[in-house]
């Protein structure tokens, strides 16, 4: 069944257009408050934000819509999506919502909904939420109405949370760390996490101001993280993105260390230390072949899914395995929490790091990517990819790369993109087939 609002990861896009409008939200607030609405105890979500602008204006009409169908809200402010996460089944709430459009610029926002577990909603959940946006649920009558408060210890509790994943028996003292928060959700909890184990900080992206939010900072724009760890010359540099569930780390040196490197060394770490479940781990299609013959050569299976951090934690859960994630830096670890979270995947990360006494360069370098290239082709309508042109010369790209080489080609869930990518061990092979297939894509778009 073709979807109307949900995308790969809930709904988003640019606000006061299309799905992302007041009113849009207030709807979403009473579809899925009535879906929830299961017993006669007192029901209760709890809303969580990132700095973005309008979050103000869609917090509002959220609680609009879940009080007017009888749900109490409990409004924990700027927090990272895994917090809401973790809140959302810590707190004993019915349904959890971070409004947050990640790593995107400040002019979108999105709403993403966890189920009282704190997993994302499954996509039967979803598609009786959408039926329900289009045919409002009836409201409750006036003395049913629910109430609105804030959570004024909501960020303490995270903190504590994420700190309880570092190794007791470890502390950052004498680590320089460089911090960047992106401008986002992530920038009171994060560095004060890191400052109580004990690091020494320079804090990048840590004064939102409504619309600098992902703005040449954070996971996805890391150049000013790595010009900063150079000049003060700082052991490591952590970049999380605007609702800090991805992580990307930038070494001593400089050099950017993806979500690739990093899923390798915490299942190596996992595996030395005896608790790394299941026969491996779990990524996506997206991941590099290097990662694969890597763990395939420490004895770690692989286990793909489609793109998306909800498919992975689906697979992980599916299968019983602790640790997956994407190459752009979701890191997901079960024993920890239940959604992608950068800050406790960083937390690993530094644990590896002051176990080790090796300087992060050293540490965090463990296997030689192929050459890969991901190029995106924008297109406002269509199906570009079911063009009979754009068919074939992906299906030539795909026999010169032959067995040593992959070809994903995909229609972005957030965005109008189609995405392209390929990889193999021939550099130049693999630019000329991005090139091809990106240039019919835009003929056919």
């Amino acid at each position: 069944m073709a979807r109307k609002y949900f995308g790969t990861d809930g709904i988003r896009g640019r606000t006061n257009e299309g799905a992302m409008t007041a009113e849009i939200a207030m709807r979403v607030g009473q579809a899925a408050g009535a879906h929830f609405f299961r017993g006669s105890h007192r029901h209760r979500v709890l809303i969580g934000k990132d700095t973005r602008l309008s979050g103000y204006m869609m917090e509002s009409a959220l609680t609009a819509g879940f009080t007017s169908v009888g749900m109490d809200v409990l409004q924990v402010g700027p927090m990272p999506t895994p917090a809401v996460a973790m809140l959302t089944r810590s707190m004993r709430a019915d349904l959890g919502v971070m409004i947050s459009a990640s790593h995107n610029p400040y002019a979108d926002n999105g709403i993403k909904l966890f189920g009282p577990d704190g997993y994302k909603l499954s996509d039967e959940d979803e598609l009786k939420i959408e039926h329900a946006i289009d045919n409002p649920p009836p409201l409750v009558p006036a003395e049913l109405i629910g109430r609105a408060r804030r959570i004024d210890d909501a960020q303490g509790r995270y903190i504590s949370v994420a700190k309880s994943s570092f190794p007791d028996h470890l502390r950052l003292d004498g680590l320089r760390i460089v911090i960047d928060c992106a401008n986002g959700a992530a920038y009171r909890v994060a560095p004060t996490a890191l400052w109580e184990l004990g690091a020494e900080l320079i804090e990048l992206g840590v004064s939102p101001n409504g619309t600098n939010i992902n703005d040449k900072v954070g996971s996805t724009s890391p150049e000013a993280l790595q010009a900063r760890v150079l000049e003060t010359r700082a052991d490591i540099g952590i970049a999380l993105d605007g609702d800090a569930d991805r992580l990307i780390v930038v070494d001593d040196r400089g050099q950017i260390v993806d979500g690739d490197q990093l899923m390798a060394l915490v299942a190596c770490a996992a595996v030395r230390n005896g608790t790394l479940k299941g026969d491996g781990i779990v990524a996506t299609v997206m991941s590099n072949l290097g990662l694969e013959r890597f763990l395939w050569g420490q004895g770690i299976a692989l286990h793909r899914t489609p793109v998306g951090d909800r498919y992975v934690v689906e697979a992980m859960r599916a299968g019983g395995y602790n640790v997956g994630g994407e190459q752009s830096g979701h890191i997901v670890l079960a024993d920890h929490a239940t959604t992608g979270d950068g800050l406790i995947a960083a937390l690993q990360v530094l644990a590896e790091l002051v176990a080790r006494k090796q300087p992060a360069h050293q540490v965090l370098h463990l296997f030689d990517p192929l050459p890969q290239l991901l190029k995106n082709v924008r297109f406002t309508g269509g199906k570009p990819l079911e063009d009979a042109k754009v068919r074939a010369v992906i299906a030539d790209a795909e026999q010169e790369l032959g067995s040593t080489g992959r070809l994903v080609i995909r229609k972005s869930g957030t965005e109008p993109l189609i995405r392209v990518m390929a990889e193999g061990e021939d550099e130049a092979l693999v630019g000329k087939v991005v090139d091809s297939i990106c240039d019919a894509v835009r003929k056919a778009a």
